[in-house]
């Protein structure tokens, strides 16, 4: 087959499937388009800058207590590791022939953290922490790693200003098509 009857098959199966999703749905009742609401229940990202933190505030003491509850039958007692992956150490090793790679010695930005615990924590029930504590829970784990104090406590604005040891140390995806 020639290149022109090729895309014009393809064409023709776009078409025909966007139509039978059409069909189904206005014969069958199923479906509908998504609404702004649910869009924006699904728009849980946050940026590594902090965009799109939630308001809240969480503090270690209270992330101490929720750890203990939720994370440390996976991660163990102070974040060592255990069924989970090592949350805790690892600073200095990253140029080593045997780096540990931990929040604390390699992700380069705290709000990251925020993001990955609120959307696949506890790993037996993702999503279930409020924003409270998973900021309470990113404290912990911060303290742990000796990058706030004991008594602090996390809000949008002091977590996005966490400055992460492995900050600087990550390049820029130099693609002229991905956004800096």
């Amino acid at each position: 087959m020639r290149w022109r009857e090729i895309c014009s098959i393809a064409v023709a199966i776009v078409v025909s499937v966007f139509a039978s999703e059409a069909q189904a749905q206005s014969l069958y009742g199923i479906g509908h388009p998504a609404t702004a609401a649910e869009i924006a229940g699904w728009n849980i990202d946050i940026g590594r800058d902090g965009s799109n933190l939630p308001k809240g505030s969480g503090s270690v003491g209270h992330g101490r207590e929720v750890f203990a509850q939720q994370c440390a039958s996976c991660h163990g007692d102070q974040g060592e590791g255990g069924l989970g992956d090592r949350l805790v150490g690892g600073q200095g090793t990253i140029r080593t022939p045997k780096p540990i790679r931990t929040v604390g010695s390699y992700w380069p930005y705290a709000p990251t953290l925020f993001d990955y615990i609120r959307r696949a924590m506890p790993q037996n029930a993702p999503q279930s922490l409020s924003d409270e504590d998973v900021y309470a829970v990113s404290a912990y784990i911060l303290n742990l790693n000796g990058l706030v104090a004991a008594d602090a406590a996390l809000d949008a604005k002091s977590l996005a200003a966490v400055n992460m040891p492995n900050r600087d140390r990550f390049v820029d995806d130099a693609r002229p098509d991905v956004k800096k």
